[in-house]
């Protein structure tokens, strides 16, 4: 077997795992548009405030510390204990969820039937608010996040590709770790929104929602509900990419990678969203491998979005989503 041809598995290995980590972004994404019909623009701050919030934790770090040493003329930085990750990551889902609730009681149920461009420049304003807010309660400083995913070249993959192709292949332990993750959630959440009542719920509210409180079910229950489950998949995808980038206020361009994917897989598919992933994923990385090259290289930064633009083109809905029939 060639070079080529083995470099280019490794790279479209990589590019598999790569993905995986685009689609826990963008389950966010799906998740609120399924459950209200909003386009979450504050999804990619959300795993930024949880890893902030995580790292927080987990190290002892007093919340608004800079403030309270600025207006006090304090020092006082941490509480001076650790916390187990396990328990770190109980405590921030436990925030997450006290968020949900929060964004439900002070701007969702104020905005029950409004256009649907007004709840998405809500949640524009919430992004920009939270990523203030987390600045200021954890600091703008990098971070390390440490909660015991190993990291490095898995030797399992080093060495079954060695004994099978003559050549190891290079693989994150991490990328394999989320790749995991990601299947578990996405079988979870499928199930859940096929098959439980909650789920069933889900789905009406985001047909009608005047129908929806006609036949009793609680609106502000199940907004909660879907941003405090968004909350936690932003809390994975905010582990898995602070753990492999650090923590960091661009975490939250996070995002903007997870636009291509939904394209892709369609606004309303939890499998499409893995998909559009693992689609994008592996062609950036082929693309770049193979055209890259001779056009001067950096194809990874504008791939994803050509090939979303020729989604929009000839399939808009995607793959999996919903064709929108109007009727006149």
């Amino acid at each position: 077997m060639s070079d080529t041809i083995l470099y280019a598995m490794e790279v479209t290995l990589n590019g598999l795992m790569a993905g995986v980590l685009y689609a826990l972004v963008a389950l966010g994404f799906v998740l609120i548009f399924k459950a209200s019909g909003i386009f979450n623009y504050a999804q990619g701050v959300m795993a930024l405030f949880a890893a902030l919030t995580l790292v927080g934790i987990q190290n002892g770090q007093i919340p608004f510390s800079h403030l309270i040493n600025a207006m006090f003329g304090t020092q006082l930085h941490h509480f001076g204990w650790k916390v187990p990750a396990v328990l770190a990551i109980l405590l921030t889902a436990l925030v997450m969820v006290g968020l949900a609730i929060l964004v439900e009681r002070y701007v969702l149920k104020h905005l029950v039937n409004q256009e649907p461009i007004i709840l998405f420049m809500a949640t524009i304003g919430l992004a920009y608010f939270m990523e203030g807010f987390g600045d200021v309660m954890w600091g703008a400083d990098i971070k390390k996040l440490d909660v015991g995913i190993p990291q490095g070249m898995s030797e399992t993959v080093d060495q079954l590709t060695y004994n099978l192709f003559g050549y190891g292949f290079f693989i994150d332990t991490l990328d394999i770790v989320a790749a995991v993750v990601a299947v578990i959630l996405v079988v979870t959440l499928t199930l859940f929104s096929q098959y439980s009542k909650q789920g069933r719920a889900l789905r009406a509210v985001a047909d009608d929602h005047q129908a929806a409180l006609s036949v009793g079910i609680s609106l502000r229950f199940i907004w909660v509900l879907t941003w405090s489950i968004a909350g936690f998949v932003a809390l994975v995808a905010g582990i898995m990419w602070g753990s492999k980038s650090g923590v960091q206020f661009s975490l939250s361009l996070i995002a903007l990678k997870a636009l291509p994917v939904l394209m892709l897989g369609g606004f309303t598919s939890i499998p499409g969203a893995i998909v559009g992933g693992l689609i994008i994923g592996v062609g950036e990385k082929l693309f770049e491998f193979f055209i890259g090259p001779m056009i001067g290289g950096a194809t990874e930064n504008w791939f994803a979005y050509v090939l979303a633009l020729l989604f929009l083109v000839f399939r808009p809905q995607g793959l999996f989503g919903d064709r929108i029939i109007e009727r006149v």
